[in-house]
């Protein structure tokens, strides 16, 4: 217990000394200024390789996981972008958009840099490739899911068919949608631990503040939609721009989560490091 609370202690003080609220402003604009440049280039290029469910796959795999109250009016805008129709794969405008939406990911190698207690020593190209590489990646496992959707009514009308006393089973495959988005957040968190900072981590060293990182979204998200039914005035306050705000406070408070969650990890490691050095101390005076 003792060991725990000084891990969560160390978390919350270098998150708090280390600027973590305002690097959580930060990537919470980054990521929301990301997302529509991100839904572009994703759709240019589902539409270059033939999968015309992308859109739709896209927008219930980002916003799935959000409060429908904060997702509704922002996935209506997305689908609305993502419906008007736009020239070739290589344009400007959407290698432009390719190159903003790793933005977004630079915002998070930031602040995990800063969370991890790291210097980057990576040169920018390097970064901004890896960033790039992100976004294609994150497009094509969208671009699979979609293909899948294709294929996803007749094998479950088959099962039907010749397997009625999977049933069950069944029914829980027709509520795919949640159980993919958030497997596929949880998968993203992974690599962004692992690959995004600067240095090596083990993924047992990761997990911990992947698992505080998920609980503490489920929460905030429920308390979040709860405080918003209940007692928010965004639409008197704020008119027209209402959604986006809503959207920016959500993203401000999961970016925090996100940022917290990576100070865990790094203090665990540094309890461990300690310990680790005193059992050599132990060790080698025991020895002399």
């Amino acid at each position: 217990m003792k060991r725990f609370r000084t891990v969560v202690m160390d978390a919350v003080t270098h998150f708090n000394n280390d600027d973590g609220w305002a690097m959580a402003s930060h990537v919470a604009l980054s990521v929301l200024m990301a997302l529509f440049p991100f839904m572009i280039f994703g759709t240019a290029l589902a539409s270059f390789l033939g999968a015309e469910a992308y859109a739709e796959t896209a927008s219930h795999l980002i916003f799935d996981t959000w409060p429908e109250t904060i997702a509704a009016p922002i996935s209506r805008e997305v689908i609305e972008v993502l419906t008007v129709e736009r020239g070739g794969l290589l344009t400007i405008s959407v290698l432009a958009a390719a190159f903003f939406s790793a933005n977004g990911v630079e915002a998070l190698r930031v602040s995990l840099n800063r969370a991890y207690r790291v210097t980057e020593t990576r040169a920018w190209y390097v970064t901004r490739a890896q960033s790039l590489g992100f976004v294609v990646v994150a497009v094509m496992v969208i671009i699979s899911i979609s293909f899948l959707l294709v294929l996803a009514p007749l094998a479950l009308k088959l099962a039907r068919q010749f397997a009625p006393w999977m049933g069950t089973l069944i029914a829980a495959v027709d509520n795919w949608r949640i159980l993919v988005a958030a497997t596929v957040l949880i998968i993203g968190l992974v690599f962004s631990h692992l690959w995004l900072p600067d240095g090596k981590r083990r993924l047992i060293d990761v997990l911990p503040g992947i698992g505080v990182t998920v609980i503490a979204w489920i929460t905030g998200a429920m308390m979040f939609a709860r405080y918003l039914q209940e007692f928010a005035t965004y639409v008197s306050t704020y008119a027209g721009l209402a959604s986006i705000m809503i959207a920016l406070v959500f993203l401000y408070i999961v970016a925090a989560i996100f940022i917290l969650g990576a100070e865990i990890n790094a203090a665990i490691l540094k309890a461990r490091d300690r310990a680790r050095r005193a059992q050599e101390s132990a060790a080698a005076k025991v020895n002399d």
